[in-house]
């Protein structure tokens, strides 16, 4: 068999990401499974593990990988760095036709670049195979906590970025001690199961959305909620789920009281643009909207939750939003204001462990598909461009792609 040679890439977005799709032990053990593979690693000193982690396992650490023939990447890579005619697998952000990415498209279509973009990689049952998301929500709900501590100086945590794993992590979850507060997961995905490890690893109670709605608690708890709570048909039918992934426009937010009892929101579920917004900016100035943290893990910007305006960074995490003039205020300005924490790429404060877990549902899920060829179902669905054209599954993004 021709060989396959697989490219490291070297992160390049800003703010930076230091995580990576492959360790050095996964590279090496992909070409101990698969003989006919070759793994290179683009030089980088900021990825979480060294050029000479890679090199002890026998990986080729080099500036240019353009000779290999798939190259892997996290985030997405610089219009100026594609290189022409290459198979590229990376997160693009580019299917909700996100404003700030098109340029990206552009470049990929006029570089006549394959592009698999690893969100799209699904199961014939439309399940993702591959994410970080159970680290986003893990990082996530800690950073929820964290918020909420510094804002009224109750609870001081060490910053997630700085724990050496995830096993520290929890240990310094384990010391904080909650006031009655009410924790709301909205989702029940990968995300939001991370953010619940977080929140049982603490100890918090979880209580059904009944009892969270109408009862006082005498301890801190939380509930999960999923789009069959928060959203109700238009036309008083029963919610389906199978309806709603199919017409979601058909749907109106049924969240409005959950504002009424939740202190802090932990946002965790995947939102489409055609779907309702849990709830509009004109809410928060009511008197009896009490959520005061929102931990916005899927920083969809000015979607799901209006009060996600920008995404924030693991740095400068968090800005606090006024609820009567809706603007940006400086982080932790007032006990009153709403705070928000919209880290963009929480995975990215655990990186050695998430890139453990991302390199192991790579192994695992995709890449037995990806040496059978890119004709193969999976590959396919997850293919959004090649021979410098959309391929057919993602012609919606034509408009996008032109600029209109």
């Amino acid at each position: 068999m021709e060989t396959l040679k697989i490219g490291i890439l070297r992160e390049e977005k800003v703010p930076q990401d230091t995580r990576t799709p492959l360790t050095p032990s996964q590279a090496k053990r992909i070409m101990e499974l698969y003989p006919y593979i070759e793994v290179y690693c683009q030089e980088s000193d900021i990825r979480c593990f060294s050029d000479a982690e890679y090199e002890k396992e026998s990986i080729r650490v080099m500036y240019d990988v353009s000779h290999c023939d798939i190259l892997l990447g996290v985030k997405e890579v610089k219009p100026e760095s594609l290189i022409e005619g290459k198979t590229y697998m990376f997160f693009s952000h580019t299917i909700k036709k996100q404003p700030y990415n098109r340029g990206l498209l552009q470049a990929i279509v006029k570089k006549n670049v394959r592009l698999i973009d690893y969100e799209c990689l699904v199961d014939d049952n439309g399940i993702r195979v591959i994410a970080f998301g159970r680290w986003a929500g893990i990082v996530g709900a800690y950073n929820a906590l964290w918020t909420y501590g510094r804002k009224y100086e109750i609870i001081f945590l060490k910053r997630a970025y700085l724990c050496r794993d995830v096993k520290e992590l929890f240990s310094w979850a384990k010391k904080i001690s909650l006031p009655l507060v009410k924790i709301l997961v909205v989702g029940n995905g990968r995300v939001a199961k991370g953010a619940v490890e977080t929140l049982r690893a603490i100890g918090i109670k979880r209580i059904d959305p009944e009892q969270y709605l109408f009862q006082q608690c005498n301890r801190a708890v939380y509930t999960q909620i999923d789009a069959d709570v928060y959203y109700k048909r238009k036309d008083g039918k029963p919610f389906s789920f199978k309806h709603f992934f199919k017409h979601p426009d058909q749907y109106e937010s049924a969240f409005k009281p959950f504002t009424h009892c939740t202190d802090i929101m932990i946002m965790a579920a995947y939102w489409d643009p055609a779907s309702p917004r849990l709830f509009e900016l004109e809410d928060v100035k009511e008197k009896d909207f009490k959520i005061r943290v929102i931990a916005d893990i899927t920083c969809d910007i000015n979607g799901s939750v209006p009060t996600t305006i920008r995404a924030t960074t693991i740095e400068e995490p968090v800005y606090d939003f006024d609820l009567q003039e809706l603007k940006e205020l400086p982080a932790f300005s007032s006990q009153e204001q709403l705070s928000v924490m919209a880290v963009d790429n929480l995975p990215n404060e655990l990186p050695r462990d998430a890139s453990v877990s991302f390199g192991e549902q790579l192994i695992e899920h995709v890449l037995p598909e990806l040496v059978k060829g890119f004709h193969r179902p999976m590959i396919k669905r997850a293919t959004i461009t090649e021979n410098g054209n959309l391929t057919e599954r993602y012609e919606y993004l034509r408009d996008y792609l032109m600029g209109k």
